[in-house]
């Protein structure tokens, strides 16, 4: 006779509040708990549906009091379909090869990454990052994980994003690049490169994270149509009126995994 080890409780936490990094004046507050163990992709997957983010061995969600800023946001990949600048942006980087590295922090991979924080965020915690530091980030990871790098024809890297596999999808955990390449978009690419990968392996996802209409770094997901939000506890096509959506205090994040 065999007997099945009892599950392993799950414990939630709520962080102390904090500035929030996306909306000045507002306050962000996160329900956070640990993927480890045997079964961190099954829980992954779950917290990932439930509008959860992953960083190291933590997930996270907000849970900011009075504030419904930060909204989950996903690309169906069947329903996807690239408009003309998605194809303009695709062309004028048809030079690049994108593929699928282990986990594995490199020097080279860092001063991009340097870079990239040093032109675009450098009021941002992440601009102060030692190479053990982004070491940690890329290869603390319970679950499967990889960076995909994209290369000029020489080899030169240009950019990088660290990818989750769910069971249902990819989720782009972060992404950088040359800033000085604004004409290629390769912000934008990568998205458009992940989505393409996903079709070619059968996912029907991509996660993006948190769509944030009144932060300019984080409005740009919603230009990928359609999308897909989660409210309510449940997940639903983005209408064009949720662009005008009232995001004042009443709302809590629902954490339900």
């Amino acid at each position: 006779m065999s007997f099945k080890s009892p599950r392993r409780p799950q414990f939630f936490y709520t962080t102390a509040p904090l500035p929030c990094p996306y909306v000045p004046g507002r306050t962000e507050r996160k329900v956070v708990t640990e993927v480890s163990g045997a079964e961190a992709e099954a829980l992954h997957d779950r917290l990932s549906r439930a509008g959860f983010r992953r960083s190291h061995n933590i997930a996270y969600a907000p849970v900011c009091p009075g504030c419904k800023a930060c909204v989950p946001i996903r690309i169906p990949v069947a329903a996807f379909t690239q408009e003309r600048g998605h194809r303009r942006i695709m062309r004028a980087n048809a030079d690049l090869h994108g593929y699928e590295a282990e986990p594995r922090a490199t020097a080279e991979q860092f001063q991009l990454f340097q870079r990239y924080q040093q032109a675009r965020h450098t009021d941002g915690d992440m601009a102060t990052m030692s190479f053990y530091d982004y070491r940690a980030m890329v290869e603390d990871t319970p679950i499967d994980t990889t960076i995909i790098e994209f290369r000029e024809p020489d080899g030169r890297l240009v950019g990088a994003c660290l990818t989750d596999k769910l069971s249902d999808g990819l989720s782009a955990v972060y992404s950088y690049f040359l800033p000085e390449m604004e004409r290629r978009s390769l912000g934008s690419f990568t998205i458009l490169w992940l989505i393409e990968h996903a079709r070619a392996l059968g996912l029907p996802y991509i996660y993006l994270g948190y769509w944030v209409p009144d932060s300019p770094k984080m409005a740009y997901k919603a230009r990928y149509r359609p999308s897909e939000i989660l409210q309510g506890g449940a997940w639903r096509r983005l209408e064009p009126e949720d662009f005008t959506l009232d995001r004042a205090p009443g709302h809590r994040q629902s954490v339900s995994a």
